[in-house]
């Protein structure tokens, strides 16, 4: 059995920018926290967790001793902002409780963020691309509301409200599918609109959902790796099962099955931008050896 990965495929520039930003905090010896987990993938927040970065659901979250370090400006904890970012009112609640901020928000999410305030202090009403509560969705509809604008947040053509009027401004969460994106722009001229339109789609994102569609047309079966709660991630799987019906979305090779594979010949392997070359490695040893 042939096991061929995509050619774009794993952990990028923005994860792993920000994995080596936690690290260099825990290296120093220091507590740290992420608001939220710092990255879709559970077993690499569960290695942090354990390594001394501890996830929070919010500020408020953190315990009140760390709390208690931070007030008295003594060895105050690091707060490391997750690759997705944040909403300017955690932002502010952070430097507010005088912790020490570590922003690790992906550039290609900042870009996104600043794209959509931009439109806002423009008088766009904004179109925001992507998938409501998703915590990179939540901040990019946060800026703009700051910067004074009027938001809906859409996951396709099909939610994009009735009675809109320019200007409006459309900005895309950056791991969407760019027919998505290409889809609601067009829906939008279809009711006579004109939308000025920010191309926030990350360039990693685009690459691998390629480079993925481009294998699954090819072999007999795809295996994507990646956080089931990342949006990039399950953006692969879909784009590989519109060619390859047998596409398996796993988080860890644990989960994979021999017989799955039955009559198999080629097998094709892709996996999130959240996605270390570890766990990529072990999924490919193992079908290896079937």
């Amino acid at each position: 059995m042939e096991v061929i990965r995509a050619k774009r495929a794993g952990a990028c520039y923005g994860v792993q920018r920000a994995l080596d930003m936690a690290a260099e905090v825990i290296e120093a010896g220091g507590r740290a926290y992420t608001l939220g987990p710092l990255i879709h993938n559970p077993q690499v927040v569960d290695e942090l967790a354990a390594r001394g970065a501890a996830a929070v659901a919010s500020v408020e979250d953190i315990p009140a001793a760390a709390r208690a370090d931070a007030a008295a400006a003594d060895e105050a904890p690091a707060v490391v902002i997750r690759s997705h970012g944040v909403t300017p009112e955690v932002l502010a609640a952070v430097e507010e409780r005088g912790f020490s901020v570590v922003d690790a928000t992906c550039p290609h999410v900042s870009r996104a963020q600043a794209a959509a305030a931009e439109l806002a202090r423009e008088g766009c009403r904004v179109v925001v691309l992507g998938e409501a509560g998703h915590p990179e969705v939540e901040g990019l509809t946060a800026w703009a509301r700051q910067a004074g604008g009027k938001v809906d947040v859409v996951a396709g053509p099909g939610e994009i409200p009735a009675g809109l009027y320019d200007p409006v401004g459309v900005v895309a969460q950056t791991t969407q599918r760019k027919e998505n994106l290409e889809a609601v722009v067009a829906a939008l001229r279809e009711q006579g609109l004109d939308p000025i339109v920010k191309n926030t789609i990350c360039s990693a994102t685009r690459q691998r959902q390629e480079a993925a569609a481009d294998l699954a047309s090819a072999v007999d079966a795809m295996v994507v790796i990646g956080g089931r709660n990342s949006s990039n991630t399950t953006r692969l799987a879909e784009v590989c099962a519109l060619t390859c019906p047998r596409t398996f979305h796993i988080e860890s090779v644990d989960e994979l099955d021999a017989t799955a594979f039955a009559g198999c010949r080629r097998i094709g392997v892709t996996a999130g931008a959240s996605t270390p070359e570890n766990q990529i490695a072990s999924v490919e040893a193992f079908l290896k050896t079937l």
